[in-house]
C-alpha cells in the first residue's frame, strides 16, 4: 500500500471525521477530494514523479492535504522543521534538491529571506485555494511501495543534517505494526500536537489513526492547559508527546476529569521515572514509552500497551522488527551487557539522500547501525544507556551519561541534566554536567557531590557542574549536546 492511500477505505462512510481543527471538521469524503486537488493542483504546475517538494506549514489541515497530494502525484514529500534558523532551512532546500515549496503567507515572508533557489512557491493564500479546487483532472504515476516517500532530515544532534530516505513501504510497515500490538480502532481520537514534520508526530498521530479510520484531532502548537482542555472536551482517547511535554502538563495546579480511557505515548527522548510515576497518579493516563529513529519510520520498540510495562525500559520490538545488542566485533551480547542496538525490519530507511559513505556506515548487511548504546534483559526488555558517540572514557574508564543524568535529576532541585566529556590532559576526558534548576530553586555544588556520592562511583562524578535556565534543544524537545562543548 501507498501513504497517500491509508484514508481510502473509509472514504465510503462520508459522515465519519477524519480531521477537526479548531471549529473546522473534515470527514473521509473531504479530505480525499482534498488531496485529489492538491494532487491535481501540482501536477499542472509541473510536478514530475521523483520531485522533491517541501511543506513549511504548522500543524494543520493543509499540510496532511499537502504532502498526501505530493505523494500521489509522485513527488517525495520533505517537510521543514519551521524551528531551525534561516541558514539551515537554505541548506535543507538546496540539499534536497526542492522544486516546490508550499507554505503559508505569513512563513512564506520568512522564505524571503533566504538565499534565491530555482524553486516554485506554493503559497496557500485565498487564490491559490481557488486555484486547488478549480484544478481539472491529471494523470498520476503508478507507484510502487518501493518508491521513495519522504525526505526527514535528522536533528542534526552530532553534524550537519541529512536527509533519511523513507519509502512507502518502510512507512507503512510501521502503521502496520503498530495497528498489531494495539486494539486502537475507528472509535478512536488522537490528538496530533506534535509537529507534523517530526517522524514520531506523523507516523503515530496522523498515518496510524488515517489507517484506522479514526479522527485526528489537531493542534499547531503545544500550550499545556490548552491540551488538557482538548483532551477533555473533543474526547481524546491517543495523546503522542516527548518528555518535555508531560512535564510541563505537570506543573498544571488543575485537572480534569476525562470521559473515557486516554493512552500516552513517550518518545524522543527518556521520561524521568518520578514525572512518568506523577504524571499517571494526577492524570490517571498511563504513559507508555518506546524508541524510534527517523531511518527506521520511526518507531523500532515499544512497551506493550495492555501487558507489563517496565520503567526506564523502551520496551521490546515491534511484530517484524529485529534487535540486536553488538560489541564492537559485532557479536551479540549476553543480557545486562552493554552494547550498540542495531536494526533490521522492513521500516528501515532506504538510505541517505546523497550521502553514500553516511549510508554505507549506517547500513551494513541489512542492518541499521543507530549508535546508540544499550542492553536487554532477561525478559528482552531493551534499555538505552547513551550515544555512542557521546561515551566518555575518562582515565579508562567507559562513562555513560544517562547514568550520571538519571543520578542528578533524582536531586529535588534538578529539573533537568546534561553530561558530557571534554578534553583532560591527564584523564583524557573529564567529566562536565549542565544543569537546569527547578524553577526558583538554587543548587549548591557541595550538596550535589554529597548526593552524587552515594549513588556513583568517584570516577563517574563530575568535575565540573554548569548551572544554567536554559539548555539548547531540537525541534522534538532533545537537548542538542553538540552545541554545549
Amino acid at each position: 500500500m501507498k501513504i497517500f492511500e491509508l484514508h481510502l477505505k473509509h472514504v465510503a462512510e462520508p459522515e465519519y471525521t477524519a480531521l477537526k481543527y479548531n471549529q473546522l471538521k473534515v470527514s473521509y469524503t473531504e479530505l480525499e477530494n482534498q488531496v485529489e486537488h492538491y494532487a491535481r493542483y501540482l501536477v499542472h504546475l509541473g510536478l514530475k514523479p521523483g520531485d522533491r517538494a517541501s511543506i513549511a506549514l504548522p500543524n494543520c489541515p493543509e499540510f496532511i492535504y499537502s504532502y498526501l497530494g505530493i505523494t500521489r502525484a509522485g513527488g517525495i514529500a520533505v517537510p521543514l522543521n519551521l524551528l531551525q534558523s534561516p541558514r539551515e532551512l537554505a541548506f535543507m532546500l538546496q540539499d534536497a534538491g526542492t522544486s516546490f515549496l508550499i507554505t503559508s503567507e505569513a512563513i512564506g515572508r520568512q522564505f524571503q529571506q533566504l538565499p534565491a533557489l530555482p524553486l516554485t512557491p506554493v503559497i496557500l493564500d485565498q487564490t491559490c485555494r481557488e486555484q486547488i479546487s478549480a484544478a481539472g483532472p491529471a494523470a498520476f504515476p503508478t507507484i510502487s511501495p518501493e518508491t521513495v516517500c519522504t525526505f526527514l532530515y535528522t536533528s542534526g544532534t552530532t553534524g550537519q543534517p541529512k536527509a533519511v530516505m523513507l519509502t512507502h513501504a518502510n512507512l507503512f510497515a510501521n502503521v502496520i505494526a503498530m495497528d498489531a500490538v494495539s486494539d486502537f480502532g475507528r472509535e478512536d481520537n488522537f490528538l496530533a500536537v506534535l509537529p507534523m514534520f517530526h517522524s514520531f508526530g506523523w507516523t503515530t498521530s496522523v498515518l496510524l489513526p488515517l489507517y484506522l479510520g479514526s479522527t485526528i484531532t489537531i493542534l499547531d502548537r503545544f500550550m499545556p492547559k490548552e491540551v488538557l482542555q482538548v483532551l477533555s472536551e473533543e474526547k481524546v482517547t491517543i495523546f503522542c508527546g516527548v518528555p518535555s511535554m508531560f512535564s510541563l502538563m505537570l506543573k498544571l495546579r488543575r485537572t480534569l476529569p476525562f470521559p473515557r480511557q486516554i493512552y500516552a505515548f513517550s518518545g524522543g527522548d527518556s521520561i524521568r521515572p518520578e514525572h512518568l510515576k506523577e504524571f499517571e497518579n494526577k492524570f490517571n493516563i498511563p504513559i507508555i514509552e518506546g524508541y524510534g529513529l527517523s531511518e527506521a519510520s520511526p518507531l523500532v520498540t515499544l512497551n506493550p500497551i495492555k501487558g507489563l510495562r517496565k520503567v526506564k525500559s523502551i520496551g521490546i520490538p515491534l511484530p517484524g522488527v529485529e534487535v540486536r545488542i553488538i560489541d564492537e566485533e559485532n557479536l551479540d551480547l549476553p543480557p545486562g551487557e552493554v552494547g550498540e542496538l542495531i536494526v533490521k525490519g522492513p521500516n528501515v530507511m532506504k538510505g541517505y539522500y546523497n550521502r553514500k559513505e553516511e549510508t554505507a556506515a549506517a547500513l551494513r548487511d541489512g542492518w541499521l547501525h543507530t549508535g546508540d548504546l544499550g542492553y536487554r534483559d532477561e525478559d528482552n526488555y531493551l534499555y538505552l544507556v547513551g550515544r555512542k558517540k557521546e561515551l566518555i572514557i575518562t582515565a579508562g574508564f567507559n562513562v555513560y551519561p544517562r547514568e550520571i543524568e538519571e543520578a542528578l535529576e533524582e536531586f529535588p532541585a534538578v529539573a533537568e541534566a546534561a553530561v558530557i566529556g571534554v578534553p583532560h590532559p591527564v584523564k583524557g576526558e573529564a567529566i562536565k554536567a549542565y544543569i537546569r534548576p527547578e524553577e526558583g530553586q538554587k543548587l549548591d555544588r557541595q550538596e550535589l557531590l554529597r548526593f552524587l556520592k552515594n549513588r556513583l562511583a568517584n570516577y563517574k562524578i563530575p568535575e565540573t557542574f554548569v548551572f544554567t535556565d536554559d539548555l539548547p534543544r531540537g525541534a522534538s524537545g532533545k537537548i542538542l549536546k553538540r552545541l554545549l562543548k
